[in-house]
């Protein structure tokens, strides 16, 4: 009986390592697939940033860029320490025999490694942390530009407040979004821009995520603010990050960040009562969102997609 059980082990041992192969092609295959939707150069970034997204389009964005790869390279010679350690312990004090080995009750010099060691690590850790968020919370005093951003369901309106860009009638230039109109934030690059953030409603959150950072919107008499520079032209899409309700996925926006130029004359145009979209085509840029789109208010639509 043991014999021809050993035999069934034995014939089933070349269908075993068949199957291990079959496992490890179709892993192979769909790691494979799944690459396939990504360039090199996405992948490479992605690599180079330890799973952190790309740098960022500001100055406050790069730091934490910095912040985060420091972090993971520090972790990972820790890492590498440690693991050497442990390899280095298993092969140097393997059993040889029966002897008992020499019993040692404490090593003082190795206990006070291991608790300051520990502790200069957190501490250096923590003051880049401290440093790096206490720039990106830094607010001037003198701002180029101040954004007032108000959140609503489900949609946003962005005043501007500087004295500059008021209208003919006094009012701040403003831009609110609709149903079918996503509103597009125009901001100059290389430029001091200070957000004001408040919600008509609910809990909201300002987030664009090329700018690597959300902060959010409270209703009542709280403010928050924060302030960047963007310092790269180009579209990008932004979103709300807090869960506000039915329509929470549609309520996006566009900032349009264009050199400082462009934006003097958009503001002069918009305070000639050009709508956002003829102040944009007026100086020589689309005239709607393009990184993002209106969401279908046809309930029935909607339930059918």
């Amino acid at each position: 009986m043991f014999a021809r059980g050993a035999g069934a082990r034995a014939r089933n041992r070349p269908g075993l390592s068949g199957a291990r192969i079959a496992g490890l092609g179709g892993t192979a295959l769909v790691a494979m697939l799944a690459l396939s939707g990504c360039s090199m150069e996405s992948v490479g970034r992605t690599f180079r940033g330890f799973g952190w997204p790309e740098r960022g389009i500001t100055p406050q964005s790069h730091k934490m860029y910095d912040l985060w790869v420091g972090s993971v390279i520090a972790a990972l010679i820790v890492g590498v320490v440690v693991w050497g350690l442990i390899f280095w312990c298993v092969v140097r004090y393997r059993k040889r025999g029966e002897e008992l080995p020499l019993q040692t009750r404490f090593n003082l010099p190795i206990e006070i490694l291991y608790t300051v060691l520990p502790f200069l690590i957190i501490a250096v850790l923590f003051y880049y942390t401290a440093t790096t968020q206490t720039y990106v919370n830094k607010v001037s005093a003198d701002p180029d530009v101040k954004v007032e951003v108000v959140a609503f369901k489900w949609n946003w309106q962005f005043r501007y407040l500087d004295d500059n860009a008021k209208g003919s009638d006094g009012q701040p230039v403003s831009t609110s979004g609709a149903s079918d109109y996503i509103p597009v934030l125009v901001v100059p690059t290389n430029r001091k821009i200070l957000f004001y953030e408040t919600s008509k409603d609910v809990i909201h959150s300002f987030w664009v995520p090329d700018l690597l950072f959300k902060r959010d919107v409270f209703p009542g008499n709280i403010e928050n603010k924060f302030q960047v520079t963007v310092d790269k032209e180009g579209a990008y899409v932004g979103r709300c990050a807090e869960f506000c309700g039915a329509y929470h996925s549609m309520m996006n926006f566009e900032v349009r960040a264009v050199s400082p130029e462009d934006y003097q004359r958009y503001i002069a145009a918009r305070k000639q009562g050009l709508s956002t979209p003829q102040a944009l085509k007026s100086i020589g840029l689309p005239e709607f969102a393009v990184r993002t789109h209106p969401f279908d208010t046809d309930p029935t639509k909607r339930s059918a997609s």
